[in-house]
Formats: structure tokens, C-alpha cells, sequence
């Protein structure tokens, strides 16, 4: 006689019914909220991807003539900073180029030497622009970005930079970070990349003593997903990263380029004042997205990214 029916299910009782029917309803309110965020973090992607890096170039191809102008031989650029890793975001300032000396007038030259030399001909050469001369780099203020120059020399073992104890020159390695942020981008789906511009976004709308610097994000974003085995969208790993550099950034990294002994000396020792106030910024970030997420609000996030203008 008649069959069990088609592919609908029977509940019994009407109230397993209801809440079937409430969780269906919460799937799909997730799933829309889900969406809307991950639209809004597209978009902002996109606005970073699309950035005039020509413009950068141009600068910097500015910068090594001015600094070509009086000497014999030849200046060679390496973007050591976020240019050659693909993470830069207006906002903070890591556009660092390392102009090394190959055969020049400059050779033999103490770094200190070489850096006032840059400094003295960046002032005649850019007399309306803002540049500053810090321990061991060059830093060229642009109304669209700021570009650190760094003085390096080439030789048989590769290349060197200041010393920033001793100054003197001494061996670096600034392809070894790349290769591992590389690498570990691979691991998560090639969401590295997407969720370093997005923190940098974020921390560059903090008050400017409370930023990390862009090589720093970077640093605690290797170490962080270096072993992840969470969800790999650049939202989820947004979240992961603020809730776990609360923690990590109370210690000191250690530099894998060799430019200086940790990437983030400039917040002292572990566990120091400096460090706290970092963690402190980063913690408040991280429950407000905590918080974005519980409440579904849309807002929230666009507050968050700096979009709620």
C-alpha cells in the first residue's frame, strides 16, 4: 500500500519543528552576514591592489638620480620592504629600498659617510620635500607616501648594511623573510598576503604612538600562521591574528634578514611598558571584532576597517 512520501521529513512534535525551523533561519542570517563582510573586505583589497605602485617607482627612481648626480659609477635599488612582498597599505611606512654601491665614488666609504652623502644631496635635490635622517636610513616624505632609503654595499659575500651597534658594515640577508612569507602564504591558501594588508589597515587608523610597523605585522603574521590549521579566509584569519598577537607581541622576534637583531627593538625588551601598551591595542581590536561577529553588525566591521565615514 501507499508508500513513506517524497524528501520532506516528519517531526512529530511541534516544537522540534520550530526549532529546526529557527536554526534554518539562523544558517541563512549567518550566511548573508558572512557574505556582506566578506564583500566588504573584497572591496577594500581591491582598492590596495590597485594602488599607483607606478607612482612609488617613480619616486624612487628620483631618489636614485639625485643620488647618481655627482659620483662616478653606479647605484643599484632593492626594495627590501613592502613593495617586493606585495603588502604595503597606505598608512604605515615600510617602502624601503636598499640603494647599494656597486663600483662607485662612494666605495670605501664608511655607512655613516654614505648616509649624510644621501641626506646632504636629497636636501639639494629635493628642496620642497620633507626628508629626515634617522640611525641608519634616509626617510623621503611624499603627500602620497613616505619612502626609507638604506645604504648597502655589494660584495663577494653578498650584501651589508650599517651595523646599527657598531656601524660598520655588516652581511644581511633580505631575501630570507620573503622566502618564508612566501612560503608560509602557500600553506593558507595564498591568504597571507590579503590578511597582513587588512591588519595593516586596521592598526594604521590607531594613534601613531600605538602602531606597529609594517615589517613587524608581518613578522608576528609568520609566526602566527606558520602552523594555522583554522579556516582559511582572509576574515577568519583576521580575527586569529589580533586574538593571538595580543600575546605574541609581548616578546621580541628575532630578525631573519640580519638587519637587526629583532624586528621590533623598538618596543624594548619582552614584557616591557611598551609592549603592554602594543598588546592592549591589539586586545581592544580583537574583542571589537569578536563583538562585530556576536552582534552581526555590518557597522561594526566597516567601523573597524575605517570605512564608516
Amino acid at each position: 500500500m501507499g508508500g513513506s512520501g517524497g524528501g520532506y521529513f516528519h517531526i512529530s512534535n511541534p516544537n522540534d519543528f520550530t526549532k529546526k525551523l529557527r536554526e534554518e533561519e539562523e544558517k541563512t542570517t549567518n550566511s548573508h552576514f558572512e557574505t556582506e563582510v566578506s564583500g566588504l573586505i573584497d572591496e577594500l583589497l581591491a582598492q590596495y591592489n590597485n594602488r599607483d605602485t607606478e607612482l612609488i617607482t617613480r619616486h624612487i627612481e628620483r631618489i636614485k638620480l639625485a643620488l647618481e648626480k655627482d659620483i662616478e659609477g653606479v647605484l643599484d635599488l632593492l626594495f627590501g620592504g613592502s613593495v617586493s612582498k606585495h603588502t604595503y597599505v597606505d598608512g604605515l611606512s615600510d617602502i624601503d629600498a636598499l640603494v647599494i654601491l656597486n663600483k662607485s665614488d662612494l666605495n670605501g666609504k664608511s655607512p655613516e659617510d654614505v648616509k649624510n652623502y644621501f641626506y646632504t644631496r636629497l636636501k639639494e635635490s629635493l628642496p620642497n620635500t620633507e626628508i629626515h635622517r634617522g640611525k641608519l636610513a634616509i626617510t623621503i616624505k611624499y603627500s602620497d607616501s613616505e619612502i626609507q632609503i638604506l645604504p648597502a654595499v655589494r660584495t663577494e659575500s653578498g650584501i651589508k648594511i650599517a651595523d646599527q651597534n657598531s656601524g660598520k658594515w655588516a652581511s644581511i640577508n633580505p631575501e630570507k623573510f620573503t622566502t618564508c612569507l612566501t612560503e608560509v602564504n602557500k600553506n593558507v591558501s595564498m591568504k597571507l598576503i590579503p590578511t597582513i594588508k587588512m591588519v595593516k589597515s586596521i592598526i594604521s587608523n590607531l594613534p601613531e604612538n600605538r602602531q606597529l610597523t609594517g615589517y613587524h605585522v608581518e613578522s608576528l603574521a609568520v609566526e602566527i600562521f606558520k602552523s594555522y590549521d583554522g579556516k582559511k579566509t582572509t576574515k577568519s584569519m583576521l580575527k586569529h591574528f589580533f586574538s593571538e598577537a595580543t600575546d605574541k607581541v609581548m616578546s621580541p622576534i628575532k630578525d631573519k634578514t640580519g638587519q637587526s637583531r629583532h624586528v621590533d627593538d623598538y618596543l624594548g625588551s619582552g614584557g616591557s611598558l611598551e609592549r603592554k601598551i602594543a598588546s592592549d591595542a591589539l586586545n581592544r581590536i580583537a574583542r571589537k571584532l569578536k563583538n562585530a561577529d556576536g552582534s552581526q553588525s555590518l557597522d561594526k566591521w566597516k567601523e573597524i576597517l575605517g570605512e564608516n565615514n
